[in-house]
């Protein structure tokens, strides 16, 4: 079963650097992985929307409605990283394109219904894609190397060795849809 220390050796093995055997050992390496594991598969899951972290549900409204502009207030999911659409349950598009605003916890429209689909921070490694699983170690060894290596040169190109596992693995993961649901990224606009 993969977990998140797995990830964190292995961005650690990346790294050259001593594996851990929990993220709340006394070892440097260990705070290092335990401060900014979380910021970075936040970052990872939010700049993406990885087929393995889409999530659907219809909204419960809040009992307290906004105060101006709005007619409703819907509570996101606690486990809500990004918004990709929100409808009121019917294809047509313009019902699907209808206005609406995240603030804090909590999505605001005229709509009486609201489903979300939107992109889950799962905790659980065993529910990602492999590639999201090694994009992850990249991230976080990118995101490491200077704090663990104090090595500036190492930083640097193993920042661009995990923009390219993140560019190739968005691709992957975008090109297992169909065709009406691809988004457009740096990868698909230079095909252009």
């Amino acid at each position: 079963m993969a977990s998140i220390v797995d990830i964190a050796n292995n961005a650690l093995n990346i790294l050259g650097a001593s594996t851990i055997s929990s993220l709340t050992e006394d070892t440097k390496n260990a705070r290092i992985c335990n401060q900014r594991f979380e910021n970075v598969r936040n970052r990872v899951f939010r700049g993406h929307p990885w087929n393995c972290l889409i999530k659907r549900v219809q909204l419960a409204q809040n009992s307290t409605a906004p105060v101006i502009e709005y007619t409703y207030a819907y509570a996101l999911p606690s486990d809500f990283l990004r918004v990709l659409k929100i409808h009121n349950g019917t294809t047509d598009s313009v019902a699907s394109d209808m206005p609406y605003k995240v603030e804090g916890k909590n999505i605001i429209t005229d709509e009486a219904t609201v489903y979300l689909v939107y992109v889950s921070k799962d905790t659980d490694p065993n529910n990602y894609d492999s590639y999201l699983y090694e994009v992850l170690a990249y991230q976080l060894a990118a995101d490491m190397a200077y704090g663990i290596t104090n090595n500036a040169t190492l930083a640097k190109n193993l920042l661009v060795d995990a923009d390219e596992k993140l560019r190739e693995s968005r691709f992957v993961d975008v090109t297992e849809n169909s065709t009406d649901t691809v988004e457009a990224n740096e990868f698909t606009d230079a095909r252009l």
